[in-house]
């Protein structure tokens, strides 16, 4: 009795498979709406996954730009975090370090003279020279040259002496309050005809010392605003 129905069942589905394998010989391709049911349903289900699949991979692909990019950022970003990190946790060391900087700074500005105290600084200057015994041959102030926050002023100096005076002058100058350096210099013997003024081992001393001040605000304002301008001009 079992083998009888089993035997029935598989003739069923033979059967089953003949029908669905009869519908899908001789389709015309070109008519698909007077297909049979089962290939009209096989057809809409492949063309629904087609859409399926299509569709998941162009949004997809635009995701995974998207996530290649941010991995690419993220070497950068790690970093750039350590370096923030380690800022935040020396930060009352940074603050320190800034501290002592800005008072270096105001003591280096203390250093440089104002446009009032200018002739004050070159009366020390001359008068180094004479309290060491030497005898000014030039002395003439050049043209200051304007820089982004200070100007520079540069001095042409000749002065005559023995070589120990000569050397004691060029410590004074380094030793005032202001700061005041010499450049170029040249230690000759005299000339021939001054041989005789000059006896006793004197020398001559060629020099340009410069001294620098800073730039009150209305110069600042003009430097930046000449920079200004010719940062236009040159676009």
């Amino acid at each position: 009795m079992a083998s009888k129905k089993l035997s029935s069942i598989n003739l069923d589905l033979n059967a089953w498979f003949e029908d669905a394998a009869d519908q899908f010989r001789g389709l015309n391709p070109n008519e698909p709406g007077q297909w049979p049911l089962l290939p009209r349903l096989s057809a809409f289900v492949v063309v629904a996954l087609l859409v399926v699949v299509v569709g998941w991979f162009a949004l997809l692909s635009d995701v995974q730009t998207g996530l290649e990019n941010e991995r690419g950022r993220e070497p950068a970003l790690k970093e750039d975090y350590r370096g923030k990190l380690a800022q935040a946790i020396n930060l009352p060391e940074l603050r320190k370090q800034k501290s002592q900087v800005e008072e270096y700074v105001t003591q280096l500005e203390k250093q440089l003279p104002g446009k009032a105290e200018m002739d004050a600084l070159l009366s020390d200057i001359n008068q180094a020279g004479l309290g060491r015994g030497l005898q000014f041959e030039l002395f003439r102030p050049g043209q200051i040259v304007v820089k982004d926050y200070y100007a520079e002023l540069p001095i042409a100096l000749r002065v005559s002496g023995r070589y120990h005076d000569i050397g004691s002058f060029a410590a004074d100058v380094s030793n005032l309050s202001r700061i005041v350096t010499l450049h170029n210099v040249t230690v000759v013997t005299p000339p021939p005809a001054q041989g005789k003024e000059m006896a006793g081992g004197n020398l001559s001393m060629e020099a340009t010392a410069r001294t620098y001040r800073y730039l009150d605000a209305t110069e600042v304002a003009e430097q930046k605003k000449a920079a200004a301008k010719n940062a236009g001009a040159k676009k």
